[in-house]
């Protein structure tokens, strides 16, 4: 069964940085493409960013480019977010998923339970 254990969300100032992490089982992480969906309270999910197997593709949506990279160690089974320049909207849950392109995966089974970010003074 595909798991996806999210980390590194947290409290953080506008202005500030983090770092997500995504630890990845149960499939050949290294022929998947992965993409960060997030999902604020009451809206529906919203693409982030997706990387492809390869880690030499990589898409953003226009809200965050520019202040977010998306990355993969292969070797550590582990997907990444790094986000700089925080904005109070990008306060949401945080989730990784597998995916088959730079999207959303339909499938929730492919999701993992999500880390919480939030972005207040």
């Amino acid at each position: 069964q595909v798991q996806l254990v999210e980390s590194g969300g947290g409290l953080v100032q506008p202005g500030g940085s983090l770092r997500l992490s995504c630890a990845a089982s149960g499939f050949t992480f290294s022929n998947s493409y992965m993409t960060w969906v997030r999902q604020a309270p009451g809206k529906g999910p919203e693409w982030v960013s997706s990387i492809n197997s390869g880690g030499d593709v990589t898409r953003y949506a226009d809200s965050v480019k520019g202040r977010f990279a998306i990355s993969r160690d292969n070797a550590k089974n582990t997907l990444y977010l790094q986000m700089n320049s925080l904005k109070p909207e990008d306060t949401a849950l945080y989730y990784c998923a597998r995916s088959s392109g730079f999207f959303i995966p339909n499938d929730r089974n492919y999701w993992g339970q999500g880390t919480q970010v939030t972005v207040s003074s």
